[in-house]
C-alpha cells in the first residue's frame, strides 16, 4: 500500500483550496445554505463545469474521468474543511455509482454524461431515517427497511403495465432540489419480497417535496412524498440491490470520513490560531500545558482519522481494480467512525478553548460542531459502525454473539 498522493492529486487539492478559498469562506456558507436550492449554485456550476467534479470517478466513456475513490476523498476533505454546501456528495458518490453499477445500457447513456456535466443532480432516496442501513453502513442490508410489505417505507407496485410508488423518505439529501432520485422501494409482496431501485424525474405527478429544517445546515436535507408517482425501475429486475448498496456505501463512508478529516483539521488550525494570540495573565493561552495537551489529543485524533482514511480508500481502489487481497474487508465504515470521533473532538475543543464564544451565531465554530453531530446522525454513531466492521471481520463468532452495541 502506498499512502502518498500523486501530482494529479495533489493538483487537485491546490486548485480546489484555491477556489474554495475565494469562493467558499464562513459568510458565503451561511449565505448559500439560506437559498432555496440550499448551496451556491455559481460555485456548483464552476466545480462541475471547469473542475468536473462530479464525473470525477464515472468512467471516460460517460464523459467522466475515469478517477478512484482516493480522488473523491482528496475532493471531500477539501469541501469538508470549509463545510461547502453542495450537491456532490448526493450526485457523485451515492447516485451515480448506482446507476453505472444497476442501471441498463440505455439508462447509463442517457444519464451519467449529464450527471458528469453539471446538467444532471442526483440523489438517493431511501424509507424513513434508514440511509445508514440501507449503505449497510450499521447492519445488514438485506432486510426489510425498504417496507418489507407492510404499511411504511416506500411501496412499489405494477398498474397498467407501468411501476408505481407510494410511501415517503424523510432525510433525503438535496432531496428538494435533485433533478433525479434514486428511489428504494419494497416490491414483490409477501411472496417475493424484495428491495429494487427505481428513477422518479423532478416535477413527477404526485412526488411532493419539502425542505426539512436539520441540525446541520450545510447538508441539505428534504422530505420526499411519493403518492402513486410513476417510476422507472433501474436495470434489470435481478439486480443485486444489497449488494450494490453496500459497496456504495463502502466508498461513501470514505468520502464522508475524508470530510470529517479535513472539517476536524480546520478546526485545529482555527484553534491554534486563537491560542497563539489570546492571552490569560499576560501570557498567551497556548502556553498553558493543559491546554497544549487538549490541542495534542486533537492533533493525534486527527491524523489517526487520515491514516484510517488513507487506508479505506487504497482497498476501495484494489477492490474495484481487482487486485486486492483474499478476505479483504471493506474499511470505510472503520474510517468513517474514526473521522467522526475526530471531527467531534476537534469541534469540541474549538468551542471550549473560544471560551464558549465558538457557539455563538456569529461565529464559525458552531458549524463545525453541528456537522459532527449532524454525520452521526445520518449515517450511524461511531459505536455502530465499529460493531457492524466487527461483526463483518468475525471478530466475536459467525453470529457475531457479544459484539459491542448488541
Amino acid at each position: 500500500m502506498d499512502a502518498a498522493f500523486s501530482a494529479e492529486q495533489e493538483e487537485i487539492r491546490r486548485t480546489l483550496r484555491d477556489l474554495l478559498a475565494q469562493r467558499c469562506g464562513p459568510d458565503e456558507v451561511k449565505a448559500a445554505v439560506r437559498t432555496p436550492a440550499g448551496h451556491d449554485t455559481a460555485l456548483w456550476a464552476v466545480l462541475a463545469e471547469q473542475l468536473g467534479l462530479p464525473g470525477l470517478a464515472l468512467p471516460e466513456a460517460y464523459g467522466g474521468v475515469g478517477c478512484a475513490v482516493a480522488d473523491l476523498a482528496v475532493v471531500g476533505e477539501e469541501l469538508g474543511r470549509v463545510l461547502a454546501p453542495s450537491p456532490l456528495f448526493a450526485t457523485a458518490v451515492l447516485a451515480a455509482p448506482l446507476v453505472l453499477a444497476l442501471g441498463t445500457g440505455e439508462q447509463r447513456a442517457a444519464l451519467l454524461p449529464r450527471i458528469a456535466a453539471g446538467e444532471l443532480t442526483a440523489t438517493l432516496a431511501v424509507p424513513g431515517a434508514g440511509l445508514a442501513t440501507a449503505l449497510g453502513l450499521v447492519g445488514d442490508n438485506r432486510g426489510d427497511w425498504a417496507g418489507g410489505g407492510r404499511a411504511g417505507g416506500v411501496q412499489a407496485r405494477i398498474r397498467d403495465g407501468r411501476w408505481r410508488l407510494y410511501g415517503q423518505a424523510e432525510q433525503v439529501l438535496d432531496g428538494h432540489s435533485a433533478g433525479l432520485l434514486v428511489v428504494a422501494a419494497h416490491a414483490g409482496g409477501f411472496a417475493r419480497s424484495r428491495t429494487r431501485l427505481f428513477l422518479v424525474r423532478e416535477g413527477a405527478p404526485g412526488m411532493a417535496r419539502t425542505r426539512r429544517t436539520s441540525l446541520d445546515e450545510t447538508r441539505a436535507q428534504a422530505r420526499v412524498e411519493l403518492r402513486d408517482v410513476r417510476a422507472e425501475l433501474l436495470g434489470d429486475d435481478d439486480g443485486d440491490v444489497p449488494g450494490v448498496l453496500a459497496a456504495v456505501g463502502d466508498a461513501a463512508a470514505t468520502v464522508l470520513a475524508a470530510e470529517a478529516v479535513g472539517a476536524a483539521e480546520r478546526a485545529l488550525e482555527r484553534t491554534l490560531d486563537h491560542v497563539r494570540r489570546r492571552e490569560q495573565f499576560g501570557r498567551p493561552i497556548g502556553s498553558f500545558q493543559a491546554v497544549k495537551h487538549r490541542l495534542a489529543e486533537v492533533y493525534v485524533q486527527v491524523q489517526a482519522a487520515r491514516s484510517a482514511v488513507s487506508y479505506a480508500a487504497w482497498a476501495a481502489g484494489a477492490r474495484a481494480a481487482g487486485t486486492e487481497r483474499p478476505g479483504a474487508e471493506r474499511a470505510g465504515g472503520l474510517a468513517l467512525a474514526q473521522g467522526l470521533d475526530a471531527l467531534r473532538l476537534a469541534a469540541s475543543e474549538t468551542v471550549q478553548l473560544h471560551g464558549g464564544i465558538g457557539f455563538t451565531w456569529e461565529h464559525e465554530a458552531h458549524l463545525y460542531f453541528k456537522r459532527a453531530a449532524g454525520d452521526e446522525l445520518l449515517f450511524g454513531p461511531p459505536h455502530r459502525l465499529r460493531s457492524r466492521a466487527a461483526d463483518g471481520a468475525g471478530l466475536f463468532g459467525a453470529e457475531g454473539v457479544g459484539a459491542p452495541g448488541r
